[in-house]
């Protein structure tokens, strides 16, 4: 049953106890509100601030298990916080131990702090839940996709337009390390898993990943850069760093130039088309 009262004022204390910058915001001027404002945090959340609002006023629906999953990440709640936030809406918690959505808040207070590079937070599957606007200038809006595509390695093995990102002497190696990569979380997963259930669509659906998938590498990898093709800017060498929230089995990866390298002015150049590729009206 949803605790009406405990959840108005759970969210309250959460939203005043945070302030802008700590969630990629910016600060402006004349801000009186202690904390973050409700339509703020309500952008964050991706819901209007009026169903928000009513939340912390103890009216409206009995928010469902995916609503109070978007406001647990918008407030950026621990594990312990988004835990409680569920048993005060009226649902169970998500089990602990298994693989999970919810990015940690230090891991987003990271992230939000990226805004001159490409950038993406990922799943150990590949699927991407954050990307900077630099990142979608990169490589396209990877959040985009829905159900086994959400992975980059089911894409890659089955959309031919995947492989256009890489220079085409890697191929070979993505395909070695995506088939690797899956192979390691199958085994961790374990057979009645999702990762199991994308190797069967790739078992059936890809003959090349049959192939690699048949050589039973793993541990493949890359050397911390990769080679992407871009359409406007053509072709970029980039040095990948990782950062793992092991709690959580998210990959925050961060993509950098050279300074005074070539690919480091054309990530200066893919700054600026992306910006005027937001600010375009139908963009």
């Amino acid at each position: 049953m949803i605790d009406r009262a405990g959840l108005a004022e759970f969210l309250r204390r959460r939203r005043e106890s945070l302030q802008p910058e700590d969630v990629g915001l910016p600060r402006g001027q004349r801000r009186r509100t202690s904390g973050l404002r409700r339509e703020e945090v309500a952008t964050l959340c991706h819901i209007s601030a009026d169903y928000y609002s009513r939340l912390e006023r103890e009216r409206g629906p009995h928010p469902s298990e995916q609503m109070i999953a978007s406001i647990a990440q918008g407030l950026h709640l621990s594990l312990d916080e988004r835990d409680h936030l569920f048993r005060l809406a009226g649902h169970n918690a998500p089990t602990r131990g298994t693989p999970s959505e919810h990015i940690s808040p230090g891991m987003l207070r990271i992230f939000d702090r990226l805004t001159d590079t490409p950038a993406e937070i990922v799943t150990e599957l590949g699927e991407t839940l954050r990307q900077t606007s630099l990142g979608v200038a990169l490589t396209g809006d990877m959040m985009r996709y829905t159900g086994p595509s959400r992975s980059i390695g089911y894409r890659y093995f089955t959309d031919p337009a995947v492989r256009a990102l890489y220079h085409p002497d890697d191929h070979e190696l993505h395909a070695r390390v995506f088939a690797s990569g899956l192979r390691r979380v199958v085994t961790l997963r374990g057979p009645k898993s999702y990762a199991a259930h994308l190797q069967g669509l790739l078992l059936e659906s890809s003959e090349e990943f049959r192939t690699v998938w048949n050589q039973h590498e793993i541990g493949i990898g890359y050397d911390h850069s990769k080679r992407f093709v871009h359409p406007e800017v053509g072709d970029l060498e980039l040095q990948c760093q990782r950062l793992l929230d092991p709690d959580q089995s998210h990959l925050l990866l961060v993509y950098t130039a050279v300074p005074g390298s070539e690919s480091y002015e054309k990530l200066q150049l893919l700054s600026v088309i992306g910006n005027q590729t937001l600010l375009t009206p139908n963009g």
